[in-house]
């Protein structure tokens, strides 16, 4: 049975944790609370953690969030209960016991033990989850995208910034190491004007033709999955779980590989540029008057390529007037050859430094300081996302005012800035 986003629950709104220090664990668990001040966190309290969305992605969040110092796992939520079995088991051979599982988010979040959430679930979800979860006082990890729409995206900046939560989007590139040099690398001009960038995304197939409609296995609650989403009969394809296909290959549910690999390469992009806080002004479909490849481009006419060969064996290929920089997960070249081993001195530009993205995210629970990656970051890369989709959808170029947040001068483009949701699963308020 569905229960809409707005049921009656009691919703504790927790003051947030204060700056503690360094993070350790106690000799038991205590409350912030208990200690006798909800503001600041005690030498003995731990971050009690919800996990929503126990899937592939899932796995590795529910193997390394436990491992960080003050971080207790208190509580899983899947609509399947294949998968929370799965879960609970995995924990329990990590010793903890006593994990509550339910199908039901809004379960998980009115409890009053969860300080922090991490959401994995398909990309439809992301938005209302975290909305969901910041109104009732909880930090939230959100896997990328951080949402499927602009506007769900504009909802979850207004709630990291009423509610004064914590929010890191899993764009987990930002705290490795080659991006973090790539990006400092072309901050401080080292290869001198910046005239366009290649982003390797890949392909996915086609959802089939002909959808093989199956009956809704047992202990899987599919109308929830589906949630605000168009109303499909079930088939295996359109739920699995699957990092080459799956759910990923449907519109429904994300913008396929515009928000699986280029939420995470365009959002170097926006970092080594220095962009976070705006966007391109133009997306341009492959196909459109012969492009070959889909792209977009900045206001000062850096473009942005999707697929452009040569990627001379890189993800992210960034080519400027005095040479290049090429990086991908585990490498980066660049040219000339010796730019790669720069010493940046304490005048030059230096991004935030991440060394591990969840230790990042529980760190800041603590200091109460901005992620790397907070809400209006995972917005402003999701964006670019979302309207590379509409472009290609529409097999039309877009215009794009990144200050008005609006596209421009096209009425049926500017109305896929959202989607339409299904009754029960609205979207909750801000």
């Amino acid at each position: 049975m569905k229960q809409t986003l707005h049921s009656d629950r009691r919703r504790f709104i927790k003051s947030s944790l204060g700056a503690a220090g360094a993070l350790w664990a106690g000799p038991q668990i205590l409350r912030a609370e208990t200690l006798g001040n909800a503001n600041k966190a005690g030498a003995n309290s731990r971050i009690g953690m919800g996990f929503i969305g126990m899937g592939l992605q899932a796995d590795g969040h529910v193997r390394s969030f436990p491992g960080i110092q003050n971080v207790q796992p208190i509580a899983i939520c899947d609509v399947r209960e294949t998968h929370r079995k799965k879960a609970i088991d995995t924990l329990a051979g990590m010793g903890h016991k006593d994990i509550f599982a339910t199908g039901n988010f809004e379960e998980l979040i009115a409890r009053t033990d969860i300080d922090a959430v991490c959401i994995v679930t398909p990309d439809h979800w992301h938005a209302a989850m975290a909305l969901a979860a910041m109104k009732a006082g909880k930090d939230v990890y959100v896997e990328k995208p951080m949402t499927l729409t602009i506007e769900e995206g504009k909802a979850l900046v207004a709630a990291e910034k009423k509610y004064g939560r914590i929010l890191q989007v899993g764009s987990q590139q930002r705290s490795s190491v080659h991006f973090r040099i790539a990006a400092n690398l072309v901050r401080n001009g080292l290869i001198g004007d910046i005239k366009e960038i290649y982003c390797q995304l890949g392909e996915f197939p086609q959802p089939p033709a002909q959808e093989k409609i199956i009956p809704v296995p047992a202990g899987f609650d599919y109308d929830r999955w589906l949630g605000p989403t168009p109303f499909f009969e079930h088939s295996e394809n359109r739920v699995l779980g699957n990092f080459g296909g799956g759910w990923r290959c449907y519109w429904e549910y994300g913008s396929r590989k515009f928000g699986d690999w280029g939420a995470h390469h365009f959002d170097i992009v926006q970092w080594a540029l220095d962009r976070d806080n705006t966007g391109p002004v133009e997306f341009i479909p492959k196909g459109f008057e012969g492009a070959e490849w889909d792209h977009y481009r900045y206001a000062d006419g850096i473009t942005i390529w999707r697929d452009r060969k040569p990627d001379n064996g890189h993800m992210i290929r960034f080519i400027g007037s005095k040479g290049e920089v090429l990086v991908s997960r585990g490498k980066i070249a660049t040219s000339p050859k010796e730019l790669v081993r720069h010493k940046f001195g304490p005048n030059d530009v230096q991004v935030y430094e991440s060394m591990d993205h969840r230790k990042n995210f529980i760190e800041s629970i603590v200091s109460r300081k901005p992620t790397i990656c907070p809400a209006t970051v995972g917005h402003r890369t999701g964006t670019i996302c979302q309207l590379s989709g509409i472009a290609h959808r529409l097999a039309r170029p877009l215009k794009w005012d990144p200050v008005a947040e609006q596209i421009v001068g096209d009425d049926e483009a500017k109305a896929m800035q959202d989607r339409p949701r299904r009754q029960g699963y609205e979207m909750p308020a801000v």
